[in-house]
């Protein structure tokens, strides 16, 4: 039985990354490269001409149109084309953004070809794909879909919060709360979903509609 490949294409504005990405990515049966792309607005341009297109890999930082909004404008117009976000930044912030903008997975460029196959894999098959960076205790929280834990509204108003850029002691002057205050919904919640670290929490709060973004 013959597998369908799954066609790709690469956004970075690195042209030795990019086409040595493709050449490495190229080797796998599975996949197919359908166009490389510098930034978002060349992604624009030539995915128009390729309607067999499944996934992104989405780098963050370049000129002219960045990662994020390039995932914006991809999840707007094509809200069937999944966007894996590669970059070598092991950041938060940028994390959470790309997942804000709808990516379904976030690598760093150091991963090996065998890594991102898995990833891309996963993605085109689940429609996310969860690894350290997105908080490796999160499948569990998001399987246990069963048992669903109750939350507090400020923990939920916490969970909000927790999404955008806000350092814990701004938040916690929003809220009209201490910090300690502030470290007791955090730590509440970890226990609750099982998670480490503020990106997990902002995951799980998307997957399950808890953040309107």
């Amino acid at each position: 039985m013959q597998n369908q490949s799954i066609s790709i294409a690469i956004v970075d504005d690195h042209t030795l990354f990019r086409s040595g990405l493709a050449s490495l990515l190229e080797e796998f049966d599975e996949i197919e490269i359908a166009f490389e792309a510098v930034n978002g607005v060349d992604l624009q341009t030539k995915i128009s001409r390729h309607s067999e297109i499944q996934l992104v890999l989405m780098d963050i930082n370049m000129p002219v149109m960045d990662g994020f909004a390039a995932t914006k404008w991809v999840k707007t117009n094509y809200p069937n084309v999944h966007v894996l976000a590669l970059s070598m930044l092991e950041d938060e912030k940028a994390i959470i953004g790309m997942l804000k903008a709808g990516a379904g997975g976030y690598m760093l460029k150091e991963s090996t070809p065998s890594d991102l196959l898995t990833a891309i894999k996963v993605i085109v098959d689940k429609g996310f794909f969860v690894n350290e960076l997105v908080s490796g205790r999160l499948l569990v929280a998001l399987k246990d879909t069963d048992t669903k834990p109750i939350f507090s509204n400020r923990e939920l108003t916490f969970l909000q919060y927790c999404s955008t850029e806000l350092t814990y002691k701004e938040i916690a002057d929003l809220m009209n709360v201490s910090p300690r205050t502030v470290d007791n919904y955090r730590e509440s919640l970890f226990a609750k979903l099982n998670i480490k670290s503020r990106t997990g929490l902002v995951v799980y709060g998307i997957k399950n509609n808890l953040i309107t973004i």
